[in-house]
């Protein structure tokens, strides 16, 4: 009779054990000094992490290491390998450069640049990071690379000095490829990185930026990341959308001594996805 009854129990414990992990891989968990705190119910995002973002300490994570499509989130890895590289060579970065002729008409959102026309790498980044200019991210991986394909080689190899192990570029804008992936957690990484530059925190940060050339025809830039309007604190970083990828947003925040990113990927809510982790995150930091 004992026998069945410890059977019994065994069996209920199983169950439950399963039941707890599909539901914890399905929503997510919320971590404080790396225990499982709170389970979060009502996230979108098939994949997600929040980190602290002066420490990368993870203080949630969904499938963080699932494959998951970029989109134009991949333009964080662009810009940041564009500031390292000028600052390596001492280049300035209102230098003005000609448009090559591969820039001109790429599809999705674009500056509407033309072949030969002279723009500075400053009011490119901005066009990239504010209003996710496909045709400034690849006059920039040709200008800062040599050619798209060396730019691309130099963001995955950055990726990896980055510790991103489910990363793999194969273009600098974020366009659609099955062979153009990551996951949360990488994308985690390569946002906080990119948050430690000065430059790059101003240009994400701004609402909006008037590009200085006169040649261009489209010369304001207003940032399509409604985080920096929307949310308190918020000060950066980029949005990313195609049909195939879904929904993707690194958001980022500071409210005193506390800073937040927070990657969510595949998200139909995305904005509120990230807000509520946000939201969580700094009410049990303060609580430390």
């Amino acid at each position: 009779m004992k026998k069945g009854k410890i059977l019994f129990i065994m069996l209920v414990v199983i169950v439950f054990a399963g039941g707890m992990l599909l539901y914890i891989q399905k929503h997510g968990t919320l971590r404080t000094s790396g225990q499982v705190d709170k389970v979060s119910q009502d996230i979108s995002a098939g994949q997600a992490v929040l980190i602290d973002g002066d420490t990368g300490k993870v203080l949630y994570e969904k499938a963080a290491d699932e494959k998951a499509y970029p989109a134009s989130t991949t333009k964080i890895m662009t810009a940041l390998v564009t500031l390292e590289t000028l600052m390596k060579y001492d280049s300035p970065i209102d230098q003005l450069i000609e448009v090559p002729q591969c820039a001109e008409g790429v599809e999705g959102s674009s500056l509407y640049l033309k072949a030969g026309e002279r723009i500075s790498i400053e009011d490119l980044l901005y066009g990239l990071m504010l209003v996710s200019g496909n045709d400034a991210a690849v006059a920039l991986a040709e200008v800062i690379g040599g050619s798209q394909e060396e730019f691309v080689e130099m963001m995955n190899i950055r990726a990896a000095e980055l510790g991103c192990t489910g990363t793999n570029f194969v273009n600098p804008n974020g366009l659609f490829d099955d062979n153009h992936y990551t996951t949360a957690r990488d994308m985690a990484l390569i946002a906080c990185e990119a948050m430690k530059n000065e430059t790059f925190r101003k240009i994400v940060g701004s609402q909006q930026w008037n590009a200085a050339s006169r040649e261009s025809t489209y010369v304001t830039f207003r940032n399509k990341n409604k985080t920096v309007f929307q949310y308190e604190g918020g000060n950066g970083i980029k949005i990313g959308y195609t049909e195939n990828s879904g929904r993707t947003l690194v958001a980022s925040a500071r409210r005193g001594e506390k800073s937040m990113i927070c990657v969510v990927m595949s998200a139909p809510d995305w904005f509120n996805d990230a807000y509520k982790l946000m939201d969580q995150g700094f009410r049990k930091e303060q609580n430390q």
